[in-house]
């Protein structure tokens, strides 16, 4: 039975995210999977805290989307997101939630809300830093970069990867409560926040120094596409292997990571 609620529920939620353009056909199709998994191997604490942070993303990617067409075009990935994007995403809390299926355990929990807190707060961190009117700096040499650039860190986009954490952490407390698994608040908040944080400086941190990069030939920016200015872009830096999504998946395991050992 919970199999087939969390197969509606995917179907309805990926078939709505698709018609409004927040999922492309392949994503749409990812996120049904996904989200069968999330309620039929666990409950509503893991199919909750993946639509928060879906739902969140997707309305954050749609805010002044007009000021940061210019940024999107430097970005390998839109926020109209495809099967790779949903899997880098939410793939390591699938795991964490079929894991917990077959061998039961606190420990997946929270290593869950820290991956959800990392892949909120990086999706938050991104949404909002592109608005700020400061410069951003680089997460490993402290200079300032120009906007859209991997491992560029502002303090609007900072503050919001801490709420972004935050808003899992309460979340996760609130469907742990209504799922009959309370007395976690404090575990989920530590959870939340630092695997947030961590995440989202993982994601900066990989982004500046291992992610694949491109210089335009044309206006000599550095961006994450093969094309820009309607010219090849030339690979300057970086593991071929390592694109976007691969950030974005080894950033979610590692504030799972943290998560974990800091409510071990």
């Amino acid at each position: 039975m919970f199999w087939l609620i969390g197969a509606f529920c995917a179907l309805v939620v990926g078939g709505a995210a698709y018609l409004k353009r927040s999922l492309t056909l392949s994503g749409a199709a990812a996120a049904f999977v996904m989200g069968t998994v999330y309620f039929g191997a666990g409950n509503l604490l893991w199919f909750g805290i993946l639509l928060v942070f879906f739902v969140s993303s997707s309305l954050l990617s749609k805010f002044k989307q007009t000021n940061k067409e210019e940024l999107e075009k430097s970005y390998a990935k839109t926020s109209t997101r495809d099967a790779g994007q949903v899997l880098a995403n939410g793939g390591a809390g699938m795991l964490l939630c079929i894991l917990n299926a077959l061998w039961p355990h606190p420990g997946w929990i929270y290593a869950f809300i820290g991956v959800m807190a990392a892949v909120t707060a990086d999706t938050w961190a991104t949404e909002w830093g592109g608005l700020s009117r400061r410069l951003p700096r680089s997460v490993v040499t402290g200079k300032i970069v120009p906007p859209g650039t991997s491992g560029g860190v502002t303090l609007l986009g900072s503050t919001a990867a801490a709420l972004g954490g935050l808003m899992i952490a309460l979340f996760g407390w609130l469907f742990a409560a209504l799922s009959g698994m309370g007395g976690q608040g404090l575990g989920f908040l530590l959870a939340g926040v630092i695997g947030g944080l961590a995440g989202a400086f993982a994601d900066s941190f990989l982004g500046a120094t291992l992610q694949v990069m491109h210089r335009c030939q044309v206006c000599g920016k550095d961006v994450e596409v093969l094309t820009h200015c309607g010219q090849s872009t030339r690979r300057i830096r970086g593991l071929s292997w390592m694109n976007n999504d691969a950030v974005n998946f080894l950033s979610s395991c590692i504030g799972g990571v943290a998560a974990w050992l800091l409510t071990a």
